[in-house]
């Protein structure tokens, strides 16, 4: 009696699924190792985003609503992220005088150190996630994800 041949499995339903699942097993993998940095100075790395965005436009002011526009990954609720950094006294938030309608932000003090304290660990955070990776593959890897995001991106977005 022969042996039964087996099917091979198939793993995904198209190139396309197998690509997206790459990419958010990446993702995965990378974002651990920034949460857990970002942990022990008690930010979410999207707290860490607008801090940065902040300190960009140093010593001006950023309208809030332009903020959430410019944030790497989309954030249901900027209002309350802003909530925690004010607690924290690492940014500083005003009413426009011209339009009681328009809130400002600006980076405090605390929060330049704190981003200032932050920028070796993340260097090194960054050589773990992809400092094996040789500088034209990272260049490749780079334009094929802009590629890939492009026709989903507004038309005005700073990551086009």
């Amino acid at each position: 009696m022969r042996p039964a041949l087996r099917r091979p499995q198939r793993r995904f339903d198209s190139p396309q699924q197998e690509a997206y699942l790459a990419l958010w097993r990446t993702y995965d993998r990378l974002s651990a190792l920034e949460a857990e940095l970002f942990g022990s100075f008690e930010l979410s790395a999207q707290q860490y985003n607008l801090l940065r965005l902040l300190e960009a436009r140093h010593p001006e002011a950023a309208p809030t609503l332009s903020l959430s526009d410019r944030l790497v990954s989309r954030a249901p609720d900027v209002t309350r992220m802003l909530d925690r950094l004010e607690q924290r006294g690492l940014i500083v938030r005003t009413r426009s005088t011209e339009d009681r309608r328009l809130v400002l932000v600006n980076i405090a003090e605390a929060g330049l150190a704190l981003l200032k304290e932050i920028a070796g660990p993340l260097r090194e955070c960054h050589r773990k996630q992809l400092g094996h990776l040789e500088p034209a593959e990272l260049k490749s890897l780079v334009d094929l994800l802009r590629k890939a995001r492009a026709p989903h991106e507004l038309a005005d977005s700073p990551w086009k």
